[in-house]
C-alpha cells in the first residue's frame, strides 16, 4: 500500500495547493486612478504616467477611479468621449494645443471608506504645445495630489487620502461594471490545480487496482 499511500499524500498536497490557488483568486486589487488614451472610439490604457505623455492638439485623455487587479482589468472611463464636444467653447490659439480631459470619479462601490465619488465631468484645457497630461489636468481639475513616487492619487481633492492601496476583492469593493472594459479571465491557478487534482486522483486508482491485480 505503500504506493497508494504516496499517491493520496500528493492529492492532499494538490488539493492544498488548489486551495491556495483558489485564495490567489480572491485576491487582493488596488484603489488607483488608470489613464487612458482616445484611440479613435476606443479607449487604450496609457502606456506612460500623465507626467511625461505629451499629447498633441485634438487628443482625448481620460482618468477613471477604481478598483482593479491590473492594467487588464481596469475600468475604462464611462460615457462619450468625442473632442468637438468637449472643447466646443475653446478655440483653437496660436501656441498653444487643447486636451479634452474625461473625469470619472467612479462608483460609489469604489470608494473610500466615508467618501463619495463626485459625478463624471469632462474638461477641455488649453496649455502650451509642449505641455504633459498632468499640465492639462492640473489646469482644469486642481487640486492634484502624487505621492512620493509620482504616482497620481487624486484628482479635484478626490480621494482625500489614500493612495493605491490594496483591497480585498471579498470586500464587496470591486465595481460590477467595466462600461466597454476587458475583464480579465479566472485565475489559471484553478484550472491548472483541478487538472492537477484529477491527474492525481486518477494515479491513485490507478496504482491501488495494479496492487490489487498483482496480489491475486
Amino acid at each position: 500500500m505503500t504506493a497508494v499511500r504516496r499517491a493520496a499524500s500528493l492529492l492532499c498536497a494538490a488539493l492544498v495547493l488548489l486551495a491556495g490557488a483558489a485564495g490567489q483568486a480572491q485576491a487582493t486589487g488596488y484603489r488607483y486612478w488608470s489613464f487612458w488614451e482616445r484611440d479613435g472610439d476606443h479607449w487604450t490604457y496609457a502606456t506612460q504616467g500623465p507626467s511625461t505623455a505629451r499629447p498633441d492638439d485634438g487628443a482625448v485623455e481620460g482618468f477613471r477611479f477604481a478598483v482593479s487587479a491590473d492594467s487588464a482589468d481596469a475600468s475604462r472611463p464611462r460615457g462619450a468621449a468625442d473632442f468637438g464636444t468637449i472643447c466646443a467653447g475653446t478655440p483653437a490659439k496660436s501656441g498653444t494645443k487643447r486636451v479634452a480631459l474625461v473625469l470619472d470619479f467612479g462608483t460609489p462601490a469604489d470608494a473610500p471608506s466615508a467618501e463619495t465619488p463626485p459625478a463624471r465631468r469632462t474638461a477641455c484645457a488649453r496649455v502650451p504645445a509642449d505641455a504633459t497630461t498632468a499640465d492639462a489636468l492640473a489646469a482644469v481639475a486642481p487640486p492634484l495630489r502624487y505621492d512620493t513616487n509620482a504616482l497620481l492619487c487624486a484628482i479635484s481633492g478626490y480621494p482625500k487620502k489614500g493612495c493605491g492601496e490594496q483591497v480585498s476583492a471579498s470586500s464587496g469593493k470591486k465595481t460590477p461594471e467595466k462600461s466597454g472594459g476587458s475583464s480579465s479571465g479566472p485565475s489559471l491557478g484553478l484550472p491548472i490545480g483541478a487538472g492537477v487534482v484529477a491527474v492525481l486522483a486518477g494515479a491513485t486508482v490507478w496504482q491501488y487496482r495494479r496492487r490489487r491485480d498483482d496480489s491475486v
